[in-house]
């Protein structure tokens, strides 16, 4: 096995990438991992990024918007400094063993792997991640500690650890494509490509995931917003949120009405009713265990504050989901 390069570092050579996309991924996500290396060539007027499109097999992917991705078999990719993994969906049907021997066998030549959305499980399931801190969307994130307890699951947008990058969906990987960025070619040429595509950069500092969304927190909130979506069975009182970081109540108060128009209590709710909807329409668990996951003390409550919520009952739109939808 080849020791890694380290392609996080001051290179104006261009970086030789390999994007392996697969079968039912997300455009946006495939468009994460490519326009950031399409506008740092353009804004360089020069290669930043050499890359090439890769498939599973000699079948051109098709992503879940129905376009499909000119591309060749992974086997015929003799190496690359980067080989970035896209995926979505029917992770367990993708993870053949042909497909992790490929991806064992890029690792072992020295390349960095990174993977966006569902590519961190399929980098997982091939042993790549072991040791290493890592992240997947936040919806799969409870399931992927489980499934792999040798890698260490955080909860953030990105995560960079020697030779493997693993993103929680588009716009992260958007950010963690600008970290490379960053730093081979500088912050401020960085700062320029986002602005190509007016993104509005990557954090400052690491930022966890959020059912909300990030957009508009504060330190402050941020921080409390991470102490709900981590006790959203036992709702934590906001006088105890704002003991632990060590702030008063009215504060937390002010920063919840400046920063996002609302108040923490409301904002608790709606992570624990987004937690709710999703447990609703994505697993089949009892509506009962729904609201005990999500801190409701009473089937009667749950119902009420998931009505108003999203118009309809958690019942109703459990039979909407499961109806066949026409093409």
């Amino acid at each position: 096995m080849k020791s890694a390069k380290n392609i996080l570092q001051p290179e104006n050579r261009p970086l030789k990438t390999a994007v392996l996309v697969l079968d039912e991924c997300n455009t946006l996500s495939f468009a994460a991992a490519v326009d950031p290396m399409r506008a740092a060539n353009r804004l360089a007027g020069r290669a930043a990024f050499d890359w090439d499109y890769v498939s599973v097999t000699a079948e051109r992917p098709m992503l879940t918007s129905g376009l499909t991705v000119p591309s060749f078999p992974l086997a015929r990719l003799q190496g690359c400094e980067l080989l970035i993994v896209v995926a979505g969906f029917q992770l367990a049907r993708h993870a053949t063993p042909s497909l992790l021997a490929g991806l064992r066998r890029i690792a072992a030549s020295g390349a960095t792997i990174a993977g966006i959305d569902g590519g961190p499980w399929l980098m997982a399931e091939a042993g790549l991640l072991d040791g290493h801190p890592a992240t997947t969307h936040w919806e799969d994130l409870e399931n992927f500690s489980a499934r792999f307890p040798e890698v260490d699951a955080r909860n953030d947008r990105f995560t960079v650890s020697d030779a493997r990058l693993t993103s929680g969906g588009a716009t992260p990987a958007i950010e963690m494509m600008l970290h490379i960025i960053s730093a081979r070619h500088g912050a401020g040429f960085a700062s320029r490509v986002a602005g190509l595509f007016l993104f509005d950069g990557p954090a400052a500092l690491p930022r966890p995931q959020s059912r909300l969304g990030n957009r508009g927190h504060s330190a402050l909130t941020a921080k409390a917003n991470a102490l709900m979506e981590a006790s959203l069975d036992e709702p934590l009182p906001l006088a105890m949120i704002a003991e632990t970081l060590g702030t008063s109540p009215r504060s937390l108060q002010q920063q919840f009405r400046l920063k996002l128009n609302t108040t923490p209590q409301d904002h608790y709710l709606q992570l624990r009713l987004a937690e709710a909807r999703r447990l609703v329409t994505d697993t089949a668990m009892p509506l009962m265990d729904v609201a005990m996951a999500t801190g409701f003390t009473s089937q009667s409550s749950f119902a009420r504050a998931f009505r108003t919520a999203h118009g309809t009952s958690a019942r109703d739109l459990r039979q909407e989901q499961a109806r066949p939808t026409a093409h």
